[in-house]
């Protein structure tokens, strides 16, 4: 069956990993260094930032015009990846869906992570999956921005309409809407071509 689209794109956080519990680690490790309260788990905004933004957008989030925010920053560059893993969860059925898409359509990551996304392809079994890794390291303007879905869509030659993006935030619904290509929410109510609950559901929308 000839797929519809030429390439899907994959958010990483929420999408290919199940990581919220890792972020809330890795910045109340910060907030620990400055001697402040961890963050509070059940504020929705925060939760939503460490979920969707870039480091240096929570970073801004947290810590816009404080005298501590260089040292938060200083904090941050000591904590290892290493150290979050254990925090982190493969997605159900990502990899047995990658398999049936790869070879037949391009597959990319689009995320706002910066300088972990090459490890966790390693240390989650990930590799010769995603021909085109873009990060918020790669880009002037991460996510909702649509530059690094244009800069995806660049690599392969590719029209925004040929290549579908699946995302489970309003940052990658809005990046999507700006870079003109579909959009697939997971586990996610926002406005989408379609919205699917586990991977494998993604395959009736490319075939």
């Amino acid at each position: 069956m000839t797929p519809r689209y030429k390439a899907v794109i994959y958010d990483c956080d929420g999408v290919i990993l199940d990581s919220i519990e890792s972020n809330y680690i890795f910045y109340n490790r910060i907030m620990a260094g400055l001697g402040r309260p961890p963050i509070d788990r059940l504020c929705q905004v925060s939760e939503r930032v460490l979920h969707t933004y870039s480091y240096l957008d929570v970073m801004e989030h947290f810590f816009a015009n404080d005298p501590q925010k260089d040292e938060a920053i200083a904090i941050g560059k000591t904590i290892r990846y290493k150290e979050l893993m254990p925090y982190m969860r493969r997605e159900d059925e990502l990899v047995e869906t990658l398999e049936q898409l790869r070879g037949r359509v391009e597959l990319a990551v689009c995320t706002n992570r910066a300088s972990s996304m090459e490890m966790i392809i390693e240390d989650f079994g990930l590799e010769g999956f995603f021909g085109c890794v873009m990060t918020a390291g790669k880009v002037a303007n991460p996510k909702p921005h649509p530059e690094p879905l244009l800069k995806v869509l660049e690599h392969y030659g590719l029209a925004p309409h040929e290549a579908l993006f699946v995302g489970d935030s309003a940052v990658d619904m809005q990046a999507a809407a700006a870079a003109g290509v579909p959009f697939i929410a997971y586990k996610s109510e926002l406005e989408a071509l379609a919205v699917i609950e586990r991977h494998s559901q993604l395959l009736q929308h490319v075939f």
